[in-house]
């Protein structure tokens, strides 16, 4: 039987592998956040990753693989950066929208986006998406004032994710989907101590186990082992712009969810987002997408 990475080497399949991998990770968001009352930012994300973890590790058995030095770094640094990806974001939705949030950390996919461009073109679309995300920070009369830790906190998470990105695709290439099974166990390592510090006993709870297992899975099983597949088969910047449909994504599930609530002006940075990335996209079929990494 075919490796499951074999079976979507075509880009629209990858395409679509990345549309239910955001629909799926921002489903798990608005459900991680009826946790953050318990066991807080740092707890919620402890137990979404080791838990995700030991499913990933059933499922794809990652110590089957042989591992270069280069391809043991690669996936210890992408590992790293998922799990700050992770706890920063999740430090972020505590105070600030849903899709505002998941805006502000598309920096992260923006600058893989411009470090990767080779044409003038290019940068109208980085610059709509600019003009997008400056949308998104109220001033003055404009709108409530955006809580500045919460967007910090997002920020953070945009520079895992540029890292995420870059090293995702470097280690999705070498062994596939089974790397994203050993990035999550190096992630649930790194941030586990954050999470027993912060939540303690809390943690061993066993009420939250089902709870915390449907984030697991809507949050980080299924969502990276599709963008593993993914990363492996579209350059970076392509990646990078496509993603930038999850701000939309994440603020239609803080809706539906949440009841979070987002003004005219923060609807319209949205879709100058969107159409940011669908500019880029439609631009990079002209010809081939060149790689940010080789």
């Amino acid at each position: 039987m075919l490796p499951l990475s074999s079976r979507f080497r075509s880009p629209l399949a990858s395409v679509a592998l990345l549309v239910i991998a955001m629909v799926s990770i921002q489903s798990g968001a608005s459900l991680a956040k009826s946790l953050f009352p318990l066991i807080g930012a740092q707890g919620t994300t402890t137990l979404r990753l080791i838990l995700a973890s030991v499913l990933m590790l059933a499922i794809l058995r990652p110590w089957r693989m042989r591992l270069t030095r280069q391809a043991l770094c690669d996936v210890v640094i992408y590992g790293l950066a998922l799990g700050g990806m992770n706890l920063l974001f999740y430090m972020a939705v505590r105070s600030i929208p849903l899709g505002i949030a998941v805006a502000l950390e598309f920096t992260g996919p923006l600058a893989v986006a411009l470090f990767s461009s080779r044409r003038k073109l290019d940068f109208l679309w980085i610059a709509l998406a600019v003009a997008g995300l400056c949308l998104l920070i109220p001033s003055g009369r404009a709108g409530a004032p955006l809580d500045l830790t919460g967007a910090a906190y997002a920020l953070g998470a945009g520079c895992c994710w540029a890292l995420y990105i870059v090293f995702g695709q470097k280690a999705g290439q070498s062994h596939g989907v089974q790397m994203a099974g050993l990035g999550v166990v190096v992630a649930a390592l790194f941030i586990a101590p954050v999470g027993i510090a912060h939540a303690g006993a809390e943690l061993l709870d066993w009420a939250l186990i089902p709870t915390a297992l449907g984030v697991a899975i809507l949050s980080t099983a299924l969502p990276y082992s599709l963008e593993m597949i993914a990363l492996a088969r579209l350059p970076a910047r392509t990646f990078g712009t496509l993603m930038s449909l999850e701000p939309a994504v994440a603020a239609l599930s803080g809706l539906a969810f949440l009841h979070e609530h987002l003004s005219g002006t923060q609807w319209l940075a949205i879709i100058a987002i969107i159409g940011a990335s669908l500019g880029a996209t439609l631009s990079a079929s002209d010809a081939p997408a060149t790689p940010m990494v080789d």
